[in-house]
């Protein structure tokens, strides 16, 4: 796809990758819909936010409505950025941090999804890039919820990917290792540090994949950290 003018949503898009991500589309010349709860400091014409909790049904389909009225019926590219994570103990995990990892990393697909797939059916072109982890792909204490809300993205991206190819519209799953967010700030032990993935490079290698030609479906990437512990 060359991204050149080409409409794209990105959720998420406050800070770490989903900030990475619209600042490297920008600068290929793509229009971007950011959705987030706070507005990222960019300062592009090419950049519309529309405040969004992507856990509120009601606030993704306003903001569907919204990005179509400014930006016109046609979208190309969704990120399914948003992501959020608790730590510790399983049976410790109170209720409503259980409930509220799984409204944004699943839920928030699903409302996504259910307004943007029609758009590319119709146009019979598209690309989705739901962002899972590694902890969608093994089990990992102390994270158990998160790790069962990323191993949904992965079955629903899988299943996806198969039903849409025959309409034009590519679906891929991204499994990024730990990455230097703001993610671990729920986080009791684990803290950012610069063995850690950088946002900016898990965006280049999502940038990559959608400029890849239109028959060529990359349906899962994966990285991690060659050296994930903190240097001393």
């Amino acid at each position: 796809m060359d991204l050149k003018n080409k409409i794209a949503i990105v959720t998420g898009v406050s800070k770490g990758i989903g900030k990475a991500l619209t600042e490297q589309l920008l600068d290929k010349g793509a229009i971007v819909a950011g959705w987030g709860m706070n507005r990222p400091d960019i300062g592009n014409q090419n950049f519309h936010f529309f405040e969004t909790d992507i856990r509120d049904a009601a606030m993704v389909e306003a903001a569907f409505n919204k990005t179509k009225n400014i930006l016109g019926d046609e979208i190309h590219v969704l990120v399914n950025n948003a992501g959020l994570g608790y730590f510790g103990a399983f049976e410790e995990m109170p209720l409503e941090q259980f409930r509220e990892i799984f409204e944004v990393n699943v839920f928030g697909i699903y409302y996504t999804c259910r307004h943007i797939i029609p758009v590319m059916k119709k146009q019979q072109y598209g690309h989705i890039v739901n962002i899972s982890s590694t902890a969608g792909q093994e089990g990992m204490a102390w994270v158990a919820a998160y790790c069962g809300s990323k191993h949904a993205v992965r079955g629903i991206s899988e299943s996806l990917y198969k039903e849409l190819r025959d309409f034009g519209v590519k679906v891929t799953c991204v499994y990024p290792g730990s990455t230097k967010t703001d993610f671990f700030r729920n986080s009791p032990a684990v803290k950012p540090h610069d063995n850690m993935l950088k946002p900016e490079e898990v965006a280049l290698q999502i940038v990559r994949a959608l400029e890849t030609s239109d028959n060529f479906l990359t349906t899962t990437i994966e990285f991690r950290p060659l050296q994930p512990k903190p240097k001393n």
